[in-house]
């Protein structure tokens, strides 16, 4: 309690003490004046002393005001007690979720810290970050994205145990300390995997509904840390947070506990992230470009411009690794506008037949102002806005509908040709193949790699292929590797395609070649083997295993 507080204390004790004492004092004058007053009524006094009946009603009087006034103390008392509590829990809670704010989390983690060492017990921290939380605050507005916090703070408060401590300690992060037994660990990893089943779980906000999932960080006192003493409440939060990131680059909707090494690869990630932001502006990301051909004819029909980053301290970095940083630091929109930038220049010496492919990222489509930067660069190029395709991914497509089909008519509007790519890899509706103006579907690498080897593979191509022809949608196969592969494509009939078959990606300086052989007279319908001995440049790798969604040329 406050010191104020307690001198209020001090004051109602002496004001109940001077209303004691007039009480007592009434008392005394009253048994004087009373005899008196009967004795007068009846005739056989004069009356009581004047005096002590002046003392008697001073009584009186004083004993009205000071209960008035003690009551009035003990009110502005308890309310003031209110304020105080109030102002606390202001100071000590966030006032949306009702959890525990980051500063008060802290001490409460560090108290819950001593009391587990002393039983014996252990503590673990988890982090919760919320994935996908920014599209669905900055699609539905801050009063839906406060609606879904308040949501998940529901459903965190329905599976963590009774005693624990859990905050909201950012925007859409949640922190959370357990004590356990040190020999039940398990049990931890079940309360994080029912965490993760329960925020994934559709949510109503407002009208619509949203889909989330949480990334979780795990750390524990019963784990020591780099050879350190036991770790504190501040410590822990920082390792549970390193684990937390590992989980959302690993693919999000998952759990990991911290380790060390975990560390050093987010400093590395930190290196990257600052060097991708100076090197924007250093020009140090240039277009390559990878070859389209009609598979028919044999002939080029343009080129899809494919991202590469070409460090000064790392070398030709793979677009594996900093596409997904780039996006995850909000950095993709301004480099990809670079890259278009250089990339319609590099066209405009092209022959008028060729075409020029670039990929959108979804970040970018949710930018209501995409097309009039893209119209705009189209302008300050003076290139063809005919000669443009741009290629959007399956996932664009279960973001914002409506948002997606407004920009895309405006681009088509403005004669530019938009290409679903990677089809088979989403969930594509025939309603949105059929409704959304698409000029062209590519089918994903993932099947054309397997054509010549898988059945399934194969009719999964060919029922893809009925389907582009029935909608009168063109179809381009990605990731033609060999002659087997190109032969197998040739039988459904007219497609395009592209890949490594036809040689690895060039930069701007190394496409005379491919272009002066356009204009020589052709003999074979197509290529008969691979178009020179094309090697991609040494990259930077920092994953020992490769994902199909890695393998990708790296698209910007």
């Amino acid at each position: 309690m406050s010191d104020d507080i307690a001198g209020r204390r001090t004051v109602d004790v002496v004001a109940f003490g001077i209303v004691t004492s007039a009480i007592l004092l009434f008392t005394a004058t009253g048994s004087v004046i009373g005899p008196n007053v009967v004795r007068a009524l009846m005739g056989e006094s004069p009356g009581p002393d004047q005096f002590i009946l002046n003392a008697f009603l001073l009584n009186i009087a004083i004993i009205i005001f000071g209960w008035s006034r003690y009551r009035e103390l003990n009110a502005e008392l308890a309310e003031r007690t209110r304020e105080e509590a109030a102002a606390r829990r202001l100071a000590e809670t966030d006032p949306l979720t009702g959890f525990l704010n980051r500063r008060s989390f802290g001490m409460r983690a560090d108290v819950m810290i001593a009391k587990a060492r002393e039983g014996g017990r252990a503590m673990a921290l988890m982090m919760i970050d919320l994935d996908n939380f920014k599209q669905v605050n900055d699609f539905n507005g801050h009063a839906a994205g406060d609606q879904l916090l308040r949501q998940c703070a529901a459903r965190i408060r329905e599976v963590v145990p009774v005693g624990s401590a859990i905050a909201r300690i950012g925007g859409d992060e949640f922190a959370i300390a357990i004590e356990y037994a040190p020999a039940q660990s398990g049990h931890i990893d079940r309360i994080a995997e029912v965490l993760l089943k329960q925020l994934a779980r559709t949510m109503r906000v407002g009208d619509t509904t949203a889909d989330i999932t949480g990334s979780l960080g795990l750390a524990s006192t019963a784990r020591r840390h780099r050879g350190a003493e036991p770790a504190d409440a501040q410590a822990l939060l920082e390792y549970a947070d390193v684990a937390m990131y590992h989980a959302k680059h690993q693919g999000r909707n998952s759990f990991c506990w911290f380790e060390p090494q975990m560390a050093e690869e987010l400093h590395l990630r930190t290196e990257l992230e600052d060097k991708i932001r100076r090197g924007i502006p250093a020009g140090e990301f240039v277009p390559y470009y990878e070859r389209q051909m009609d598979l028919g004819t044999g002939r080029l029909c343009g080129f899809e411009m494919l991202a590469r980053w070409q460090s000064p301290d790392l070398g030709l970095v793979s677009p594996d690794i900093f596409i997904p940083i780039a996006e995850d630091i909000g950095a993709i929109a301004e480099l990809s506008e670079e890259l278009i930038r250089q990339a319609l220049q590099d066209a405009k010496s092209w022959p008028r037949e060729l075409t020029l492919s670039v990929n959108i990222s979804p970040l970018q489509l949710r930018d209501p102002w995409f097309a009039q930067k893209l119209l705009k660069l189209l302008v300050e190029s003076s290139f063809p806005a005919e000669r443009l395709e741009i290629e959007i991914t399956e996932s664009c497509l279960h973001q914002n509908v409506g948002q997606v089909r407004s920009l895309l008519t405006s681009l088509k509007n403005q004669g530019i040709s938009v290409s679903l790519d990677d089809f088979g890899t989403g969930f594509s509706s025939l309603a949105q193949l059929r409704n959304l103006p698409f000029d062209h579907m590519k089918i994903d690498r993932s099947f054309i790699e397997r054509i010549d080897t898988d059945r399934n593979a194969a009719t999964i191509v060919r029922g893809i292929a009925m389907l582009g022809e029935g909608l009168r949608l063109p179809i381009t196969a990605e990731g033609i590797a060999n002659v087997h592969v190109l032969n197998e494509l040739r039988k459904l009939g007219p497609v395009k395609g592209q890949g490594h078959y036809f040689g690895a990606p060039r930069p701007a300086s190394g496409l005379g070649e491919w272009i002066n052989a356009e204009t020589a007279p052709h003999g074979e319908s197509a290529p008969s083997g691979p178009a020179g001995p094309d090697r991609p440049p040494r990259t930077l790798d920092l994953e020992t295993t490769t994902s199909n969604e890695n393998r990708r040329s790296g698209r910007a």
